[in-house]
């Protein structure tokens, strides 16, 4: 560390999971074309491109690959990430290969950092949830890079003191937040507390949350620099090496003494899908400036071991306790409510669909555990540790995994019968999880292909609960769906939507 300015841009990377709960694969999506579906799409213009970033001369010739990878703070989620390796092992290799040359670079502290695993609104999740997610997700960041993360990405960065408590729990070093859902600062333990709502917090240094009722536990926050993430993901400087450089420089505190961090959070997606060919700027950028520059690109983990905080936060708990986020001015309202926030969509259109969403899938999710919890405690051991390691038989579904998996959580021997039943409890926790997936209150209209998604994720774990259990939830679900009134005419509501979607593929019938 010969310089005292340091750079970190982090990515996230994502993807909703796009699986037909039937088959397991991803169906033609017509609006991705000319390529099969979005993940595909998304890929070839942004995840590979980064990998194999090219400098090129004046001449348009080749000069230099660069692996982005080994630069950037970044996160994967986790559903993404498989179907990366699954579809796309070489490119799924190379991003493997940058965070182990990242571990070593800087003294065990590797770029990649995990994420809440299907990127649900954790403040909006019970804890036995957020637990799930949160287990899953460490789980999965082992499977892939061979190491436990030390940090976590919040989807939407929406975080509440209840998600913080379960991530101290984990032992999680840091999180990155949005400098707006920052509340109070003060040196560490002493002095008076100043108030930096609405974005007043010096983004340059890490801060240090301490648990409320438990005075020594703590987890660490970054929190972005807002104006420059938003000029990177929305203005033009990224598609100009030397002027993002040059934006960045200016984001230093000339009058500042000591170590600072320049730190950005923006989605992955931007580079090279939202906009086109922006990872060769960031090739660029890694290879050719910053090494010339005032600054040392690090990643997060190690600029924490080396400037640890030296004061305190406490965050923004939104209304009602709920939390904040990035992308919602109103806390976590884009998740549950008509609270103005959209992702387009007429004139006059309102997302009054979102509540009723919501509290049908809520409904459909105490339901499903009570059937879970009461029919697996004759086979399992401890059924709430049982649905959390089902994580490994999710991400190695071989019958050695389902073998080794069943000698550690049931209560005896299990025969193939009584195997092939708690699986189809376990999946029917597994399709619970996925229909949460925020993408589905997102966007302007309950009729979206995202939302769309989870339906049929609801759909599955409909029809898991009448085979394990002989019960039907499918009436009153859909009882509570028929409030959520699509803005299109033409497709009514959500139980319509349902119905014309999924009815045919709920057959009728009950476990023998």
């Amino acid at each position: 560390m010969d310089k005292n300015k340091f750079l970190s841009i982090h990515c996230h990377f994502y993807q909703p999971p796009r699986e037909d709960a039937y088959t397991g694969e991803i169906n033609i999506q017509p609006s991705a074309a000319p390529f099969h579906d979005w993940n595909e799409r998304i890929f070839q213009e942004c995840y590979k491109p980064n990998s194999n970033a090219v400098i090129v001369d004046e001449y348009d010739n080749v000069t230099e690959r660069v692996n982005n990878y080994e630069y950037l703070n970044f996160n994967f989620g986790a559903t993404l990430f498989h179907w990366i390796k699954k579809h796309h092992p070489k490119t799924y290799e190379l991003i493997l290969e940058a965070d182990r040359k990242s571990v070593k670079k800087y003294n065990g502290h590797g770029n990649a950092i995990a994420m809440v695993y299907n990127h649900i609104i954790m403040p909006l999740a019970n804890k036995r949830d957020k637990i799930t997610q949160v287990y899953w997700a460490i789980k999965d960041f082992i499977f892939h890079f061979n190491r436990a993360p030390e940090a976590i990405w919040l989807p939407e960065t929406a975080c509440n003191n209840d998600t913080i408590d379960v991530l101290i729990d984990f032992g999680f070093k840091y999180i990155i937040l949005d400098p707006s859902q920052a509340a109070q600062t003060r040196k560490i333990k002493k002095g008076r507390w100043k108030n930096v709502t609405g974005g007043k917090i010096d983004p340059k240094m890490p801060y240090r949350c301490y648990r409320d009722y438990e005075k020594e536990k703590f987890i660490d926050i970054f929190f972005y620099d807002g104006p420059l993430s938003r000029n990177i993901a929305f203005d033009d400087h990224i598609y100009d090496g030397i002027k993002l450089r040059d934006r960045l420089l200016q984001s230093i505190d000339r009058k500042r003494k000591g170590n600072q961090i320049i730190s950005s959070a923006i989605d992955g997606e931007t580079f090279g899908h939202h906009k086109h060919f922006s990872d060769r700027t960031l090739a660029y950028l890694f290879k050719e400036l910053i090494d010339k520059s005032e600054f040392e690109n690090i990643n997060l983990g190690y600029y924490l071991e080396k400037n640890p905080p030296e004061y305190e936060v406490k965050i923004f708990e939104g209304e009602k306790g709920e939390g904040t986020s990035w992308s919602c001015l109103h806390g976590v309202g884009r998740w549950k409510e008509n609270c103005g926030c959209s992702g387009g969509g007429e004139e006059g259109w309102n997302q009054e669909w979102r509540t009723p969403l919501r509290d049908a899938l809520n409904f459909l999710n105490d339901e499903c555990y009570k059937i879970y919890e009461e029919i697996s405690s004759y086979f399992l051991k401890d059924p709430v540790h049982a649905r959390n390691d089902y994580i490994e038989i999710i991400l190695k579904p071989e019958l050695k995994t389902i073998e080794e998996y069943f000698y550690f959580n049931a209560i005896k021997y299990l025969n193939a019968e009584e195997s092939s039943y708690c699986i189809k409890l376990l999946e029917m926790q597994k399709y619970c999880q996925l229909m949460f997936t925020s993408c589905g209150w997102f966007f302007n209209d309950i009729s979206g292909i995202e939302t769309i998604q989870i339906l049929q994720y609801a759909a599955r774990a409909i029809e898991l609960a009448k085979e394990v259990s002989g019960v039907n939830l499918e009436p009153e679900f859909l009882e509570i769906l028929e409030k959520a009134v699509s803005n299109k005419p033409e497709e009514i509501n959500g139980k319509e939507i349902y119905l014309k979607n999924f009815s045919k593929k709920i057959p009728d019938r009950l476990i023998v």
